[in-house]
């Protein structure tokens, strides 16, 4: 009661300053939201917009603590000494190279919606809480930390506060940012020389010091891209201890997260679906160009073209991407038909730009921007398309 007590006092002495939404957004982290409905018809339910951000929260923990472990496991494979997968030393890695990426994304990212926050006089939004997480999650673990702030900078304001705030915004925060930092910093977001820490050194320390690529710390769509096997099995794929962002690589806990965000009911299964349907037709049809003789093995495009069909669902950021980011409920399609529409082309442009992309294999990001676009205009002619079947309809009734 003390405490509470000495929060109301705190709230009376900034309300109406400047500073009264900062306070309130502090005040309100573990408590009820300043405004809440009493009067009039209204649907009374539990959950609020914070308790649906934390729950998307709650299914991507796993993801990051995944991601930590798998971190420090790459890190000591590359370095050619590896240590059991649930060890300390593999998390110890891990930690020290995930936890600055939080931390520096909440930071930052905070920061910004805090002074837009004061500067505009209106109330903190909770929106950031899950592009918070899902940032650290999609980008290299050996990403400079000056590089993440810059585009977290540019993401929340370019991306979402520009467009009037949570949402409003027409375009994933989250992949507005890993978009700016693959534009500005190609060369951290592709190739094989962040994807895994210390792989870089240890070749270079193999090669007497020569400036040498790790193969060691290349991505499987690296190395399909540039015509290599794979170098993994399906198990390693569908568990995630493969080379990759810090919280894509494991299909397993990425299904788990997604059956969640459906029980909750945050989550579209719609999207999830449709996206996942896209994506087969899609490699199905590259399939089938490869065993009817139309490109040969000397194509640049021969690895990922060849790859089977269903093995796309495994590797790079589709699975995390269609489960955590084609789902957004601001940006996605609103509508049951127009969402089985946004999520089969979100799948479909996915795996096209992957193969034809062999410099940046890695499609699903483009596509989910690209289909944010077109959301409310699939929606539209939704809309359109039953409102012309009803008035057909009333005309057979009248007639």
């Amino acid at each position: 009661m003390g405490l509470k007590s000495n929060l109301h006092n705190l709230k009376e002495k900034y309300k109406g300053t400047k500073m009264a939404p900062a306070f309130n957004a502090l005040h309100t982290f573990l408590y009820l939201p300043n405004e809440t409905t009493h009067n009039g018809t209204h649907i009374k339910a539990a959950d609020d917009l914070k308790r649906t951000m934390n729950t998307v929260i709650m299914a991507l923990v796993p993801c990051l603590i995944f991601g930590m472990f798998n971190a420090g496991y790459q890190h000591f494979a590359a370095i050619g000494s590896p240590v059991e997968f649930l060890s300390w030393d593999a998390f110890y890695i891990g930690l020290i190279k995930v936890l600055p990426l939080v931390i520096v994304s909440y930071g930052v990212g905070l920061a910004i919606e805090f002074i837009f926050a004061v500067i505009k006089g209106h109330e903190v939004e909770e929106g950031y809480l899950v592009t918070g997480m899902l940032v650290p999650l999609i980008v290299p673990v050996d990403i400079p930390l000056w590089m993440l702030a810059v585009a977290v900078i540019f993401g929340v304001v370019i991306g979402k506060e520009v467009f009037g705030g949570t949402g409003m915004n027409i375009l994933n925060p989250a992949l507005t940012i890993r978009a700016f930092l693959f534009f500005a910093y190609p060369t951290w977001m592709s190739g094989d020389k962040v994807w895994v820490h210390g792989a870089v050194e240890r070749a270079q320390e193999i090669a007497g010091g020569a400036n040498v690529d790790a193969i060691s710390g290349e991505t499987i769509l690296g190395s399909l891209a540039q015509g290599h096997e794979a170098g993994y099995s399906i198990a390693d794929m569908f568990y995630g201890f493969i080379p990759g962002s810090v919280g894509e690589t494991s299909t397993l806990l990425i299904l788990l997260g997604g059956l969640f965000l459906i029980f909750a009911k945050i989550g579209s299964w719609r999207i999830m679906l449709s996206s996942v349907l896209g994506a087969l037709v899609m490699g199905l049809i590259f399939n089938g160009v490869v065993d009817a003789g139309w490109i040969t093995e000397s194509s640049k495009f021969y690895g990922l073209m060849s790859t089977e069909f269903w093995h796309h669902l495994l590797i790079g950021g589709f699975a995390f991407g269609t489960v955590f980011m084609a789902t957004d409920p601001v940006t996605a399609s609103q509508t049951n038909k127009g969402k089985w529409i946004y999520g089969f082309l979100v799948g479909f442009i996915s795996i096209l730009i992957r193969v034809f992309n062999p410099a940046y294999p890695e499609g699903v990001m483009l596509a989910i921007l690209l289909m944010n676009v077109f959301a409310p205009t699939i929606d539209h002619y939704v809309v359109q398309g039953n409102v012309k079947k009803r008035k057909k309809r009333l005309k057979v009734k009248t007639a």
